[in-house]
């Protein structure tokens, strides 16, 4: 079997004052990139010093994780927002982090955007195309992460972005490719084993099972797993596990070519 290279991302940072939220410090030994909250929808300014440190530390790579204003609703929201404030929060979330990593003398990889931003510019062309504008002003050399064959990573093709299309371990999805609402009941997977089995199936196959039985063609370059629930340090373990098993190699996007 030849070996495979896949990517290992997971949200983090997104402890906010005296609210922690996650389990960091480990997880960041066993993913390959970090997505930092930039204090919208999670995280602060002691929070992303503190990630970055820690993401320093494991060599893990670290990413910028903009998303809505919104820290009573995590930035799982919908909000009515134009595409032109969509590049401007983005922008300021990106050099938030930036100046982070520029004086911890770390190379920021990537951006990565949140819940419900994630979500708007995955499926919207105008709100896809702002938020790669908004990465190619910072600095084109960031990676453009999102859902595999989404809008958000054509507009980061059009833009000359590197993009990463991205795969879920935890969560179902529709006919069309895109994710299945949180609102839906079957939203997300909780049997871990069958999480698992998606994985492996995703990165092997480069597809998945929709909720109506078909099969949806996808790319697989990174994996998401979220920081946020309690079991994900065990979940991250098994991953690694099961990718030992099936020969597959988690790197950052940076270590590996998709040619």
């Amino acid at each position: 079997m030849m070996k495979q290279c896949i990517d290992l991302n997971c949200d983090l940072g997104e402890s906010f004052g005296i609210y922690t939220l996650g389990q960091d410090e480990e997880i960041l030994k066993l993913v390959t990139s970090a997505n930092i909250a930039c204090g919208y929808h999670a995280g602060d300014h002691r929070v992303m010093a503190e990630t970055v440190d820690l993401a320093k530390a494991s060599g893990t790579a670290v990413g910028a994780h903009p998303g809505y204003p919104d820290l009573a609703g995590f930035g799982r929201r919908a909000m009515n927002i134009d595409p032109e404030e969509i590049y401007d929060l983005v922008i300021y979330q990106i050099g938030a982090l930036q100046g982070f990593c520029q004086s911890k003398k770390v190379s920021m990889q990537h951006v990565k955007p949140h819940g419900a931003l994630y979500n708007h510019a995955c499926a919207d062309q105008e709100a896809a195309e702002a938020v790669a504008e908004a990465v190619a002003a910072v600095n084109p050399g960031l990676l453009l992460y999102g859902l595999s064959g989404s809008e958000l990573i054509k507009a980061g093709e059009k833009k000359g972005l590197k993009t990463v299309n991205e795969v879920f371990a935890d969560r179902t999805y529709m006919t069309d490719g895109s994710l299945t609402p949180r609102s839906h009941a079957k939203a997300l997977i909780h049997d871990k084993q069958e999480a698992e089995h998606r994985v492996i199936e995703m990165i092997s196959s480069q597809q998945t099972e929709a909720l109506d039985g078909s099969l949806v063609p996808l790319q697989a370059d990174t994996i998401c797993v979220h920081g946020d629930k309690p079991e994900a340090l065990d979940f991250v373990k098994q991953l690694h596990e099961a990718f030992s098993r099936n020969n597959i190699t988690a790197k950052a996007p940076g270590e590996f070519s998709n040619e």
